[in-house]
């Protein structure tokens, strides 16, 4: 397949390359506007009991939850006190422009309801308000109708809050996404120069780059047509957008360079001729990585929660974009250039020469790693294997909680405001709105006793009572995400409500079932990944062995990548260094999207070594060559990938926000196991210890694989796969010349 469509492209080059600008223009004016479409909420789980609780709560008692804390101070060396008449007049000026529609209600501190509303030295208040919505992101909208109503005139104004918090994340993260964009792009093109080592060739990483993005973003805009997509989508495409483009373009440049130079200079079809092996090779290598990648970020749509959600659809755009952009508009321009590609060669580019047997000549330092490895592979197995477990210990600890403020740098308007909260009012309170539906009289004041009693409740008290529903508000010190906080709506939820149905809410109840829902459906997602994963590979390489391998050394990759990132953001070690203030435990959403990213990238270079593997493999049928010769003829393109990559998610590392900086940092840990560890030690550890059960597969599978299977055209078996032993180089494991 790919070899026709490597063939048509070298025949219609002109035809592709136009009507790929012509999709890309019409991307670009449609996805445009796609931020106009996108929702800043979606963290709930709509069939969850806190969810639940909060429609009834709103339905019936107007909503009772404090949704925004808005506090006022008289200005430093002003002698304004609370009680002072200019000061409540301002803020009544203020509170009386607040827009009805987006205010359930209003409680100022001179209702009285609270002493604790005023500071001690009585020149700061508070005044609390419940926002209008069916959902996170109505309350969101409400907020944004609020928050400018609130400044008052000569008193300073500070907003605490989950919602405050929300929108000071997506303005940091739109900041964050702007300096990405900016600053990795021209990165990727100068170290790009420096790789590629020509002008010409470093633009094409880019080129995919933005076919990518934008395309990406036409796509997530469609999406938003049908349903709700999370703004945080973006950081994803512009994530795997940029990361992925500079993969495949790699793998594709490559390889095209490789065969030009395979190819006599005065052949007048060299460069049809490499176009065509080029997308039967490296084109292929792409599809697969594409098509695994996409499955493992599509795992993500199983979730209820949108954000969750929309991360794979924005990830999915990505891939499959970036995919498509390489494997059609790259290779027409690759066709158009042809041995222009070289132009604008930089003085270090010497070029390559190449073997006959298509090795590179003079030997190399990955090959001769190989072939070192291999000469002891049970101990380098075993040490590299016990090193990424001791890296993955700190995960088996890990604490999970949600969004709240210390997710935001220090300085950040909502940041400030909860820290002046918890000064100058005598710390975090934490609130559960319990509904008791159906309760007598007895029933309610046996709740609220048995509430009153629990270990760190305050106040455990009716506020409302409607249609055979008892508003019951429980409060307690501390801050919502803790894990006190949460065993504390456990205990809530397993008192006996007698005849009445319990149903308890809150931020702390929304992150207990935030963590119950992804615990639910964490398992579900695995078993959808891996057997894509194992179907997708076995069609690749006619194996069911090196796909179980494959996932196996993914797995540890990925954990020791997890316990570095809670050993730094669960325990907050270098929390100074990364500049961020330590939570006490890691958002419970964010492994699950390093799981679905990471996994599927991590696949990406395992693909493309397993591919020149197998092609020496099938050329030759000696398994130690096969992979030294893989590991040596990868080893530069993919550490090159990585530190490109590297540049990418190194912009999210820095960003002020703690879940994109945690993601940014998992994501250079794993980038730095996979490149390394996993490419040069565990790979050829395992293969050199499977020997022929490395390409092994059941009779009917192989007989299967070898009839439909998805291989390199014109490319035979030298020796079939079964479980006797290879023929071995000499004994004292010399590296064969051109290795």
């Amino acid at each position: 397949m790919l070899e026709r469509w490597g063939g048509f492209v070298a025949r219609r080059a002109w035809a592709v390359l136009l009507a790929g600008i012509a999709v890309v223009l019409a991307a670009a004016a449609y996805g445009g506007g796609v931020f106009d479409h996108l929702s800043q909420g979606g963290f709930d789980d709509p069939a969850s009991e806190s969810t639940r609780a909060g429609a009834i709560e709103q339905e019936l008692f107007g909503g009772g939850e404090i949704d925004v804390v808005a506090i006022y101070q008289a200005p430093a060396g002003s002698d304004l006190t609370v009680t002072d008449p200019a000061f409540r007049a301002a803020v009544e000026g203020a509170l009386a422009d607040l827009p009805s529609a987006a205010t359930d209600a209003v409680v100022p501190w001179w209702s009285g309801v609270d002493p604790s509303m005023v500071s001690a030295d009585g020149r700061s208040a508070q005044v609390w308000i419940s926002l209008t919505g069916d959902s996170q992101n109505d309350y969101v909208e409400s907020y944004d109708e609020v928050a400018p109503v609130l400044e008052a005139d000569g008193v300073d104004l500070s907003i605490a809050g989950s919602y405050a918090v929300y929108n000071d994340v997506n303005e940091l993260t739109s900041e964050d996404l702007a300096r990405a964009e900016l600053i990795t792009l021209p990165l990727v093109l100068l170290l790009a120069l420096v790789i590629f080592g020509s002008a010409v060739a470093a633009t094409m990483p880019v080129l995919v780059a933005l076919v990518s993005m934008l395309g990406a973003l036409a796509v997530v805009r469609l999406i938003t047509t049908f349903t709700e997509v999370s703004i945080f989508s973006v950081n994803v495409v512009t994530l795997l957008g940029i990361g992925l483009a500079i993969d495949y373009a790699l793998f594709v440049v490559s390889r095209f360079r490789e065969e030009l130079d395979h190819l006599p200079g005065d052949d007048p079809d060299a460069v049809g001729t490499a176009i065509v092996r080029t997308m039967t090779t490296a084109g292929r290598t792409v599809l697969f990585s594409g098509l695994i990648v996409a499955a493992s970020l599509g795992s993500l749509l199983i979730f209820p929660q949108a954000f969750l959600r929309s991360m794979g659809y924005g990830g999915m755009a990505a891939v499959v974009i970036a995919m498509l952009a390489a494997l059609t508009m790259l290779p027409a321009v690759l066709r158009l250039l042809g041995r222009r590609v070289d132009a604008g060669r930089m003085p270090w580019y010497r070029g390559r020469s190449v073997a006959v047997d298509g090795s590179v000549e003079g030997g190399g330092a990955w090959g001769r790693l190989a072939y070192g490895v291999m000469r002891r592979p049970v101990a380098v197995m075993a040490l590299t294997v016990a090193g990424l477990m001791i890296l993955a210990a700190p995960f088996l600890d890990v604490r999970w909680g949600s969004v709240d403020h210390r997710v935001l740098p220090a300085d950040a308007p909502a940041h400030v405001a909860s820290d002046l909260l918890a000064e100058e009012f005598g710390g975090e309170r934490s609130t559960a709105s319990v509904l008791l539906q159906g309760a007598s009289q007895a029933d309610v004041a046996a709740y609220v006793g048995a509430a009153q009693q629990l270990d760190g409740v305050l106040v455990a008290q009716p506020t409302g009572q409607a249609d055979g529903t008892t508003l019951v508000q429980v409060v307690w010190s501390g801050n919502s995400q803790t894990e006190a906080s949460q065993d504390l709506v456990r205990e809530l939820r397993a008192i006996d409500p007698g005849e009445g149905e319990l149903l308890v809410g809150g931020m702390s109840a929304a992150t207990v079932d935030l963590i119950a829902s992804i615990g639910d459906h964490l398992p579900v997602m695995a078993v959808i990944v891996v057997l894509v994963m194992l179907v997708l590979l076995f069609i690749a390489f006619g194996s069911v062995v090196l796909p179980v391998k494959a996932v196996l050394v993914n797995v540890l990759s990925l954990g020791a990548a997890f316990g570095v990132v809670a050993w730094i953001f669960d325990d907050g070690n270098l929390a100074d260094l990364l500049n961020f203030t330590p939570q006490g435990f890691l958002d419970v959403t964010n492994p699950i999207l390093m799981l679905a990213i990471l996994f599927g990238l991590s696949m990406d270079y395992e693909v493309f070594l397993l591919s020149r593997v197998r092609e020496e493999w099938d050329r030759t049928g000696d398994n130690r060559r096969a992979v030294a010769l893989g590991v040596q003829k990868t080893g530069r393109i993919i550490t090159s990938a990585a530190l490109l990559l590297g540049l990418v998610v190194g912009a999210f590392s820095m960003s002020g926000i703690v879940f994109m900086k945690m993601i940014g940092v998992g994501m250079l840990v794993a980038l730095l196991i996979d490149a390394t560890v996993v490419r040069a030690l565990l790979v050829p550890a395992t293969m050199r210890l499977l020997g022929r059960w490395n390409w092994w597969a059941p009779g009917p599978l192989a007989r299967w694989w070898e009839r439909y299977g998805f291989r390199e055209e014109g490319r035979t078996p030298a020796v079939s796969a079964g479980p006797a032993e290879p023929t071995e180089p000499p004994a004292e494991d010399r590296v064969p010349a051109g290795v």
